[in-house]
Order: C-alpha cells, then sequence, then structure tokens
C-alpha cells in the first residue's frame, strides 16, 4: 500500500499539536493530526492558563470564548500558623502584577481549550475537515532520505490497521511518553525527586474564607494550594504528601489530608472528579530536532511540576513557534533556516522553565522550609516575585536571524528588550478614536509587523522619506498581485494632539489597500494622547523608553517578539534583517 503523502504529519492532539495546527491551517498548508484517543480531550487535567496565553489566544482571534467560560484569578491568600499554631490568613497579593498584561490569568479546563482551538482549526480549513485521525497510535518516525521532496516516514496504527505517511515536516507533540522521541533516539536528561504531591479536582463544603481564591496553604498539617476551577463550586487542591510513594496513595489518603491541612475549618468533600499522585521529576531532552525535519514539542521534550502553572502554556508556546517558521518556510516566505531558531529559542526555554521550576517547587516542600528558615514573608515575597516568569511575560530570545539585539537598543527604545514579547501599551487609533492595546492591534495572522514611533512634527519631513525607503522595502517580499501588507504590516505611533492629524497628509505606506476590493485600510495610524475611555492612554513612548525625538523603528514578529529596534532613520538596517529572513519575492 502506498502511503499518504502530507506537507506535515503532527503527532499528536494536545495543545501544542493544536497550536501549530491553527498556524499551519491559516497558511492552507496540509497536514495529518495522529491521536491515539478515540475522539477530543474528554477531562483535561492542565487548567491554568497563563497571561500570556491569553493574549496568544487574542492574537489568534480566539479569546473570547476563554474570557466568557473562565474563572478569573485576582488575588492569592497566604496562610499559616499564628503563634498558637492555628491557621491564619498572613496575605493577600495581586496574582499579576498591575502594568503586566492587559489580559488576567484564568483557569479552564484543558478539554475546554483544546475544543476552542480545534474549532479555531477546522474553521480555518478550506474542507472544513479537522484533520486530525483518532485512535491513531504513532509506531515509529524517521527520516528515509534528506534528498527527496518528502523525506519523514510516519508509521502509525489504527485499529489494528496500518497507517502510513510520507511528509516534508513532522511535529512529534506525543506526551512525556513520546514515541516521536523514542524513534529519534533521544533521551531526557535530568532526574526525579522524591517530593510526592497529590492534585484532585472537588466539589468542597467549608467554612474556609478562601476557598474561592488561589491560596497557599502552609499549616503544621503540611502544604496545600488552591486553585478555584471555572463555575462556581468546582475547586482543585494541590497536596504535598512528604514520606508517601505516589503508587500507595489512595484517593481517601487525600481527603484525610486536605481535612488536616484545613483545620480548625470543616473541610466535606461532596465529590471527587479526579484526582492522581505524582513523583516531582524535572527532564529535558537532549536534542529537540532531526536534521531540522521532525521537531519535539512540549512534554515529550520537557517535564515538571504542574505547582507553576507552566505545563499546558509552555507546550502551546512551543506549538505557536515552531507553527508560524514551518508556515513560512512551507509557503516559500522564509528560507529553511528559519526553523534553526525554533531548536535555539525553546530548548533554552525549557531549561529555563526547568531551573526555575526546581527552585519554585522547593518553596512548597515542608522539608525545605524548616531546614532554611522559611518564613510566610519570606513565601510571599519569592511567589510575588515570580509573578512575571509564571504570568508568561520573562521569556527572552537569543541573537539569531530572528532576533537582532545592538548595543543601542536601550538608547532607542529602553522599555523594550529585543527578543522578548512586545508589551501591552494603549493607544487611540486615529481613524475612529478607538482606544486599545497595540499589542492587540498586531494580531497574530503571520504577517511581520513594522512600527514606526514619531512626534507629529515630523510626519511632514523626516517621515515621508522613511515611509517611501520603508515601502520600497515591503516591495522586496511581497509577491505580484498581494496586499501591500501580505508580508510586512505598518503600523504608524505619533506623539501628538489626534485633533491636528489628518489621514490624507501621513505617508500612504500606513493605508495598504487590503481586502477583497483593495481599499484603503486605514486602522493602522495610533496616536498616542490620553483618552477617557481608556486608563493609561497618552503613555506609549514613555512606556516603551522612546525618545520623542529620536523616534524609532520597531520589527515585531509573527509570533509578537521583538525581533530588532532602530532608530527612525535607520532604514538601512530594517531591510538587511529582513533579507536574512525573508525571501525575495516583490
Amino acid at each position: 500500500m502506498e502511503p499518504e503523502t502530507v506537507q506535515v504529519v503532527i503527532c499528536g492532539g494536545g495543545s501544542a499539536g493544536l497550536t501549530a495546527a491553527i498556524w499551519l491551517a491559516r497558511f492552507g498548508i496540509d497536514f495529518k493530526i495522529l491521536e491515539r484517543r478515540p475522539g477530543p480531550l474528554e477531562i483535561g487535567q492542565a487548567d491554568g492558563v497563563q497571561c500570556r496565553t491569553v493574549e496568544i489566544f487574542e492574537n489568534l482571534g480566539i479569546s473570547d470564548a476563554l474570557l466568557k467560560e473562565a474563572y478569573h484569578v485576582m488575588e492569592v491568600a497566604f496562610w499559616s500558623p499564628d503563634e498558637q499554631g492555628q491557621l491564619k490568613r498572613k496575605h493577600v497579593a495581586p496574582d499579576t502584577r498591575v502594568g503586566l498584561s492587559h489580559q488576567p490569568h484564568v483557569i479552564l479546563n484543558q478539554a475546554r481549550i483544546n475544543e476552542m482551538m480545534l474549532q479555531e482549526m477546522i474553521r480555518l480549513r478550506e474542507n472544513g475537515s479537522s484533520g486530525v485521525v483518532y485512535n491513531s497510535q504513532v509506531e515509529s518516525v524517521r527520516i528515509l532520505d534528506n534528498a527527496c521532496d518528502y523525506p519523514v516516514e510516519v508509521v502509525a496504527l489504527q485499529n489494528g490497521t496500518t497507517l502510513r505517511y510520507r511528509a516534508k515536516y513532522a511535529i512529534g507533540c506525543d506526551g512525556a511518553h513520546s514515541t516521536v522521541r523514542k524513534s529519534l533516539g533521544f533521551n531526557m536528561v535530568g532526574d526525579s525527586s522524591d517530593s510526592v504531591w497529590g492534585v484532585m479536582d472537588v466539589f468542597p463544603e467549608t467554612n474556609f474564607p478562601d476557598i474561592r481564591k488561589k491560596a497557599m496553604l502552609n499549616s503544621n498539617a503540611g502544604n496545600l494550594m488552591i486553585i478555584p476551577r471555572e463555575g462556581d463550586e468546582l475547586v482543585r487542591f494541590y497536596i504535598e504528601l512528604p514520606g508517601r510513594k505516589a503508587r500507595e496513595v489512595t484517593e481517601q489518603d487525600l481527603i484525610d489530608k486536605v481535612k488536616r491541612i484545613f483545620d480548625p475549618y470543616t473541610m466535606d468533600i461532596s465529590s471527587v472528579v479526579w484526582w492522581s499522585a505524582y513523583v516531582i521529576g524535572q527532564r529535558v531532552a537532549d536534542h529537540f530536532t532531526k536534521d531540522f525535519r521532525i521537531f519535539l514539542t512540549g512534554d515529550a521534550c520537557h517535564t515538571h511540576s504542574p505547582k507553576a502553572g507552566q505545563g499546558m502554556n509552555v507546550s502551546l508556546q512551543d506549538g505557536f513557534n515552531i507553527g508560524w517558521k514551518m508556515a513560512h518556510v512551507l509557503t516559500g516566505r522564509a528560507p529553511p533556516a528559519v526553523l534553526e531558531t525554533y531548536v535555539l529559542e525553546r530548548h533554552q526555554t525549557a531549561q529555563q522553565l526547568i531551573d526555575f521550576d526546581r527552585s519554585f517547587s522547593k518553596l512548597f516542600s515542608t522539608e525545605h522550609q524548616k531546614k532554611n528558615g522559611i518564613t510566610s514573608d519570606y513565601f510571599r515575597d519569592k511567589f510575588v516575585e515570580a509573578g512575571q516568569y509564571t504570568a508568561g511575560m520573562a521569556t527572552k530570545y537569543s541573537s539569531s536571524i530572528l532576533t537582532c539585539p545592538s548595543s543601542d537598543d536601550s538608547s532607542i527604545a529602553s522599555g523594550l528588550s529585543v527578543g522578548m514579547r512586545f508589551p501591552s501599551t494603549p493607544a487611540v487609533r486615529l481613524s475612529d478614536a478607538k482606544p486599545m492595546h497595540l499589542n492587540k492591534a498586531l494580531s497574530a495572522d503571520g504577517r511581520w509587523h513594522v512600527l514606526v514611533f514619531c512626534s507629529g512634527d515630523e510626519t511632514a519631513n523626516k517621515l515621508t522619506k522613511v515611509a517611501s525607503q520603508l515601502e520600497n522595502m515591503a516591495q522586496m517580499f511581497t509577491p505580484f498581485g498581494a496586499s501591500g501588507d501580505e508580508i510586512i504590516n505598518p503600523t504608524l505611533v505619533i506623539r501628538g494632539e489626534r485633533k491636528s492629524l489628518e489621514i490624507e497628509s501621513l505617508p500612504r505606506f500606513f493605508f495598504p489597500k487590503t481586502g477583497r476590493y483593495m481599499l484603503r485600510n486605514v486602522h493602522r495610524v495610533f496616536v498616542d494622547e490620553e483618552n477617557p475611555y481608556m486608563l493609561d492612554c497618552g503613555q506609549v513612548f514613555s512606556t516603551l523608553g522612546i525618545d520623542v525625538d529620536r523616534g524609532a523603528i520597531i520589527i515585531v514578529r509573527p509570533d509578537l517578539y521583538v525581533a530588532k529596534i532602530s532608530g527612525l532613520e535607520e532604514v538601512a538596517s530594517t531591510v538587511s534583517f529582513f533579507k536574512g529572513c525573508l525571501n525575495h519575492t516583490g
């Protein structure tokens, strides 16, 4: 039987696989998802959706349902014994630092999150199918011949029938026991601790006052973390189980432990929806790719404890990273070298995750707390200090063809860092006076974004020259007949009074003709001024640290990470950057 040819085979239909698939579907790329389950995920174990992931959902255009259905985490309460040994609330802190993101940290079952992504993927596919092959267990993945068009062979078993595929690329998203990883002979490097924890989703009847808040309990009977779930009643408990073996833990053991930790508050468990016990392990795969044709993502290449709420989020962001790059290569927008940056960026992120998890997990250990004299104040301070990381905002990618830092960056835009996500900062859209976050305005639709920052005084002279040069540059990479913003999306941010600006006085580069009727898009110009309908408007230049007189050109990648910072008149360096990561098609 001849193998089926397909451009990409995604092994595993979890968060990483579905996110990558959304990118591929957006670009019309043919793919198959091989999923061992008989159907879509019904009960998910992960539930925390960090701020950065909510931003990604927003940029993909699928955040509305997530924000509507999820539990919004606003505060964290810290409980520990008082001088009499009674459990008392010691501190309350914001869950996310004010100003870190315009999106909240939310909680929603992974099954529902996957459903949202699956629906979006189906919507984007031209034939209206999901491309998911259920009940298909991947048996092997290998490269047969790198010189041919479809060098990757994937073999799977579905209900006793062997399925064979030939693909240009394969993505391993098949979890901690990854068949893809094992097929390639790669190993997980790291270790397991002797720290055992239990987790359970329950409907509690209790008089504990913070049962609907995220809370950390360090009692004399042990440590516990509360994560309220979506709805008004369901709650997740993470329970430390020192001296226990995970395989010997029972549901009743967890219930008894929970009651002791909450004493003197009553805690009756009306129903246990799901529970498990696990040993904390931190491991990273020794390789993330085979010949840049087969790539590992998610738990297939990194495992860690769940307490920092990173697992599903980091996996999803793996898929977000590899998806747009693979789509650009397969559509001819970018050279294959772009795929090499996935390994550079996400291996670095995975190692940072493991290092953070080792340190963060110790905070919750009773033995570590006693041995090191950890106080409730210290615990709170460290927890709050880790907030930028746990919100997903600390990722910083190293220098590559997609990320080009320079020694002048801080003098041009001191509030930006090349390699980090473009921050949330509100501005007012010139065309309709609508205030909105620039982060939201830069949709993750596969385009690069070039943001030009200048003062209103520059609009008649310097800006005209800069815009002309940028327009010539964009044409170099835009296919003949395509919209002017097909590859590079221009955005102008002006510091000045909106009432003194007229659209007709601004360069045409910022008003590309787009859409079915090729009409002028007037929504790409923003003004940095105060607005009565949104707080913090009028602070773009100050937040980003951009000198109003000097101005700046900021290149933002399709995944909304800052790629390059240049002075307003340094168009040549902008052109040089794009020549290194885009194919000349214009």
